[in-house]
Formats: structure tokens, C-alpha cells, sequence
């Protein structure tokens, strides 16, 4: 009877535990900074761009409960079992050890369930790969151990991004280790393609408001995108195990206006209006060249008239000529 109470007690114990968890879980939600990791926050970092609210329903809508089911029909077989069939209450254990019924249900039922969980998987991992029509390309290339950014689109060079160090970061009122001192720059809800590779030894792109998370790898180029739903400064980290300063290569992303990253493009002597100049300048040349032939072929038939005249002038010239 003791050890029953105390059984109860604990299990009390353990509901009371889960639900202070759940409460102060529920606090941290609420209170969830944007771009950044929230002190005792337990939920994923909040959405700025459509993959992670892709990536945030396959968590909480599928996974989640799917877990809490199976956890819970566990936790409470594991409890039928030990009350009913433990040496006090059953004494004289069962003969048989197979019942085909039970076995066909735990093999199918698993199958069904990763089935389904197989399907939005999928279906994620396909939004993942189809980017659409891309804005700008963002070259990101891993280093030991800081970022090195290029803008192939705008004509902007590779220029490095280091952590700031920790008195800058206090001093500025931002996150220390997080924060860097060159930041990746973008306009707002423009798609952005970002190119990951990497140096030296393996590195890995990841930026949690954006669900975003790249190996960065040797000798190779791996493609990502996002489209930034909203301005402000994004925070993440280098997520590979890359060498001793591996904690210290944040990524920051600042996302504005488009006005201001076009200024922000001329201030590191790029062009602004590189993609766009260049995409008119494609879809116009064939156009152009079109009519540069036309007109030199019309140029060319105009001066073979004026020196040769037509036919029926020529003809009674030759016969005068013979007279």
C-alpha cells in the first residue's frame, strides 16, 4: 500500500512538472523575439519567410501530435502492463508467447503512420527544392572560421563578415555571438538565392527565421533560397562542427527596403541595377539585332538599284547602242 501511495505521488508530481513546463512554455511563446533565439523558449524561432512557415506546420501540426499519441498509448501500455501482469497480481504467468493479431497490428500501424508522415515530408522537402524565379544571388562562402559574402547580380566583390567582438556587441545593444560586423544585406520580399560552399573544411548556412540550413562543403555549391516577409535583423550560426572557433562565425542578415539596398549596393560600388539592366538587355537584344539586319538588308537592296537599272531601262539602251 506504501509503495502504491508512493507510486501516486509521484505521478502527481510528475503531471505537476508537466504542466508548470507547459505554462511557463506557453509565457516563452508569447513573448518569442523575431530573428533571433528566445531566453527559455521551448517552440521553434518565429516565421519570416513562407519555407519556415512550411517547415513550423510540419512540426506542429504533424509531428508533434503524432509523438504525443504515440508517447502517451506508451507510457500508459507500460503502466496496464506493470499494474496487471506483475508478479503480485498474476502469479501464474501465460503459456503462450505469439498472437498474430497483435504482431499484424504493431507491423502496420507503424508502416501507415510513417506513410503518412512520409507525405508532408515530401511535400516539404519539394517546396524546399522548387525556388522560384530568383531576385538576386547571394554568394556565401564558409571560412575558418567567419562568412565571406559576394553579389554576383550587382557586381559587388566578396567582403568579409566577422563576429563583433563582445564590448562592440554590448555597447550596441546586440547579440553577442550572434551579431557580426559586415552583414549579408537583402530587400525585403524580393527571393533571394543564396550559394553555399565553402573553403576549407565543411561549414553549414543556417538561419532559423528563414529555415534555412546549407552544408557548405569543399569543391562544391549547394542552392538555397528565402524570401524575407518583413524588415529587421536576422541572426544565425555556422551548425557544422568546423574547428576550434566554430561558435564563432554568426550570420546576420539585414532585411530593408528596396530603396535602401540599392544604396547599400553603390556604397560597396556595385551597381544597383545590375539584374534588372541585364535581364532588359537580353530580352531586348534580339530585337535590336533583328532590326540592325533588316535595315542592313534594305540598305543593301536600296544600292543595288541605283547602280543597276532595272531591266526594261537597260534593254533599249543595249539595242541603241547596237544601231
Amino acid at each position: 500500500m506504501k509503495s502504491s501511495l508512493q507510486g501516486m505521488r509521484t505521478l502527481a508530481a510528475g503531471a505537476a512538472a508537466g504542466a508548470m513546463t507547459a505554462f511557463w512554455g506557453v509565457q516563452a511563446l508569447a513573448q518569442d523575439l523575431m530573428g533571433q533565439p528566445t531566453p527559455k523558449g521551448i517552440a521553434l524561432q518565429p516565421a519570416a519567410a513562407p519555407l519556415k512557415h512550411d517547415a513550423i506546420f510540419f512540426h506542429d501540426a504533424i509531428l508533434m501530435p503524432i509523438i504525443t499519441i504515440i508517447t502517451l498509448f506508451v507510457a500508459a501500455l507500460l503502466i496496464w502492463v506493470i499494474v496487471r501482469y506483475n508478479a503480485r497480481a498474476n502469479p501464474v504467468p501465460a503459456k503462450f508467447s505469439h498472437n498474430t493479431t497483435i504482431e499484424v497490428i504493431w507491423t502496420l500501424v507503424p508502416v501507415l503512420i510513417l506513410v503518412f508522415i512520409a507525405i508532408f515530408s515530401f511535400r516539404l522537402l519539394f517546396t524546399y527544392h522548387d525556388m522560384p524565379r530568383p531576385d538576386l544571388t547571394v554568394k556565401a562562402v564558409g571560412y575558418q572560421w567567419y562568412w565571406g559574402y559576394e553579389y554576383p547580380d550587382h557586381e559587388v566583390g566578396e567582403f568579409i563578415s566577422n563576429m563583433l567582438p563582445e564590448e562592440e556587441a554590448r555597447a550596441a545593444g546586440v547579440p553577442y555571438l550572434l551579431a557580426a560586423n559586415e552583414p549579408m544585406v537583402v530587400p525585403v520580399g524580393k527571393t533571394v538565392r543564396v550559394l553555399v560552399t565553402a573553403a576549407d573544411v565543411i561549414h553549414s548556412f543556417a538561419m532559423p527565421a528563414f529555415g534555412l540550413k546549407t552544408d557548405a562543403i569543399p569543391g562544391r555549391v549547394n542552392e538555397t533560397w528565402f524570401t524575407a516577409e518583413k524588415e529587421g535583423v536576422y541572426y544565425g550560426q555556422c551548425s557544422e562542427l568546423c574547428g576550434v572557433d566554430h561558435a564563432y562565425m554568426p550570420i546576420e542578415i539585414r532585411v530593408v527596403s528596396q530603396a535602401e539596398f540599392d544604396a547599400w549596393v553603390a556604397s560597396k560600388g556595385g551597381n544597383p541595377a545590375g539584374l534588372a539592366a541585364s535581364t532588359e538587355a537580353e530580352a531586348t537584344a534580339p530585337a535590336v539585332e533583328q532590326t540592325a539586319t533588316d535595315a542592313a538588308a534594305t540598305e543593301g537592296v536600296t544600292e543595288d538599284a541605283a547602280v543597276s537599272p532595272p531591266p526594261e531601262t537597260a534593254a533599249p539602251a543595249a539595242a541603241a547602242a547596237a544601231n
